[in-house]
């Protein structure tokens, strides 16, 4: 990652790098950082709060810490990007690989787009189901994203996150510590050690799924002009007990702020709909990273919090947006790599993950991305 003096401040909603905000103020007046610290204290507005933690923190070794169970995440090494017909509809950021930010003002639908949004949530949901049952001990995630890739592409369909931001990959593979946006691999990348006469070294390049990791899988298809989005937690084989509950919590945070959603009420209930129920067991919410409007725009009105807040906003009929709350068992401080995607929890504890579009309407709130088995 860049220098903090090269740094545009950027709310980071749903895909890092989502909303670029540039600021006349210099960093030293939205940081307040000391060089000689680790972490940066902040005193920020709802646009640059969460942000510092991203911009200055690293982790250390993790490999070291006792009672680990499983190998702390490396970056790897890339396949080629996969192509895609020239004959499957492209959203419009593909083109600049940039990522073009939150659209302003929520994404409300008329009879045909809420079809259109039902056909891409339902696509979407379909992919996630598909990408779960891969998920097994040897497999790795660079293969998961090209059977996604392939299922979404065989279904007129093109798979949002490619090129957005320049990401180089059809859907994120986050593996166990992972919060969000990670990069489905082929190998990892090789270690240089500086080795003395008589050592004795293994070296482990497997980047294979492991039994007992978790795995969230962050599927977004768009379809017919519209985006579909949606993510859900896997097992990969036997999963211990802790690992077990945090993802079960995750769940139930999500279901337990879809059943208050309906028109009239304050966006500003989810949040503490999810953290009431995450503190019940004692578990952190990642609040750098948020749920948003989902439609014709990949990323739109309102930005969706998963923790206790005070912000304004009320949902409305025929509205669509996501929720995807973000649990950890340690630290809810994020570091990113210097991939600019990847996003780890700060000690190495475990994360999960859910997420669901759904559509506001007059009894409550539809689920567009409910997978029918």
């Amino acid at each position: 990652m860049a220098g903090a003096s090269s740094l545009q401040p950027r709310i980071l909603s749903s895909f890092v790098g989502d909303r670029l905000i540039q600021s006349r103020k210099p960093l030293s007046q939205l940081f307040h950082y000391n060089p000689g610290r680790k972490h940066v204290s902040k005193q920020l507005s709802r646009t640059f709060s969460g942000l510092t933690n991203l911009l200055f923190n690293r982790r250390t070794n993790l490999d070291e810490v006792p009672n680990r169970k499983h190998k702390c995440l490396r970056p790897g090494k890339l396949s080629p990007c996969q192509p895609v017909s020239n004959h499957i509809q492209r959203p419009r950021y593909v083109k600049t690989r940039m990522a073009l930010g939150i659209a302003s003002g929520p994404e409300m639908h008329n009879l045909k787009g809420i079809e259109c949004m039902r056909a891409s949530g339902r696509l979407a949901a379909q992919v996630l189901n598909y990408a779960g049952t891969l998920v097994k001990p040897g497999i790795t995630t660079d293969e998961i994203d090209q059977a996604v890739h392939k299922m979404i592409i065989d279904n007129g369909a093109y798979p949002s996150p490619l090129g957005y931001g320049g990401f180089p990959k059809s859907v994120c593979t986050s593996v166990n510590e992972c919060i969000c946006y990670g990069i489905p691999i082929l190998v990892h990348l090789s270690t240089h050690f500086h080795l003395q006469d008589g050592d004795i070294i293994n070296i482990d390049i497997t980047v294979y799924l492991n039994d007992g990791d978790i795995i969230n899988i962050d599927v977004t298809v768009y379809l017919n002009g519209y985006h579909g989005d949606t993510s859900a937690t896997f097992f990969c084989g036997h999963i211990d007990e802790e690992a077990r509950n945090l993802v079960k919590v995750t769940k139930e945070c999500l279901d337990k702020a879809i059943l208050i959603c309906a028109p009239g009420v304050e966006f500003k209930k989810i949040g503490k709909t999810i953290l009431d129920h995450a503190d019940k067991f004692h578990y952190g919410v990642v609040r750098q990273f948020v749920g948003h409007g989902v439609g014709q725009a990949f990323h739109a009105d309102p930005v969706v919090l998963h923790f206790r807040n005070n912000d304004g906003g009320c949902m409305v009929l025929n509205q669509t947006f996501t929720i995807e709350p973000m649990l950890t068992i340690g630290s809810i401080n994020p570091v990113m790599w210097d991939d600019n995607w990847t996003v780890v929890t700060e000690d190495g504890s475990l994360s999960a993950r859910f997420e669901h579009s759904i559509l506001i309407t007059e009894d409550g709130a539809e689920i567009l991305t409910q997978c029918e088995v």
